[in-house]
């Protein structure tokens, strides 16, 4: 029989979760401040993130997609069921450094899409069950915990949650090569100088240690989650 109350409860497995947080605010912090850093500096060529992006999709022959505002802060992503650059508040018209980089970067994932590129399909296919993990993986662990366990309901949880680190994982290097691409664009399409380029990167850097924190801050819950398994069957 497990004994949820007495060890999943109180144990220090909890301490894996609180450095996950503390890793996720830290890059959430040096971000922001990264950004608006970056977003006082205009660039010289006086382009909107939106007139950046459309140059870059247009200089690649990319058709049928489109750059569309979308209301928030840092909301920008790029949707390719519906063909469209979403741009948010801080990078649509604006002029700054850091919002045509950010635009470049979803351009950068544009043409990821458009070249093929193997991580992204991977990504792609794995959202559906990456989802269920990262929602119900946790809760089926926990439930097969607090029924005295089935250790096999409880493992089922663990495998579907592994789903959504292995998500967090390819997402990586999906997100690094499309800041890669963003800067090469920016810098050999005369959007940017070389000295606005490297601001650029400093934005797309700290953005790409959000991805980082996320994957770390997912890995130790996996870690917490075994904890938990493992340590109700020595209970047994």
């Amino acid at each position: 029989m497990y004994y949820y109350g007495g060890y999943g409860m109180y144990n220090g497995s909890y301490l894996l979760v609180i450095i996950g947080a503390v890793l996720c605010l830290i890059a959430s912090a040096r971000v922001k401040s990264t950004y608006k850093k970056y977003e006082k500096i205009r660039s010289a060529s006086g382009m909107t993130g939106a007139q950046a992006a459309e140059l870059i999709l247009r200089r690649n022959g990319v058709l049928g997609v489109t750059v569309q505002h979308v209301p928030g802060q840092l909301t920008d992503h790029y949707d390719p069921a519906r063909g469209v650059v979403n741009l948010s508040d801080a990078t649509y018209n604006s002029t700054s450094v850091a919002a045509i980089g950010v635009a470049a970067h979803e351009c950068g994932h544009v043409m990821q899409h458009e070249n093929g590129y193997v991580p992204l399909k991977i990504r792609t296919a794995l959202v559906p069950v990456a989802n269920i993990g990262s929602n119900f993986g946790i809760w089926i662990v926990m439930l097969g915990v607090i029924l005295g366990l089935n250790s096999t309901l409880a493992m089922v949880g663990v495998y579907l949650f592994s789903f959504g680190v292995l998500f967090q994982l390819v997402t990586l290097p999906v997100e690094f090569d499309a800041s890669r691409r963003a800067l090469v664009m920016l810098q050999d399409y005369g959007i940017l100088g070389q000295t606005e380029v490297q601001g650029s990167r400093r934005v797309l850097s700290a953005a790409a240690m959000t991805y980082v924190a996320s994957a770390a801050a997912s890995i130790l819950q996996l870690l917490r989650l075994l904890m938990i398994v493992n340590g109700g069957r020595r209970r047994r």
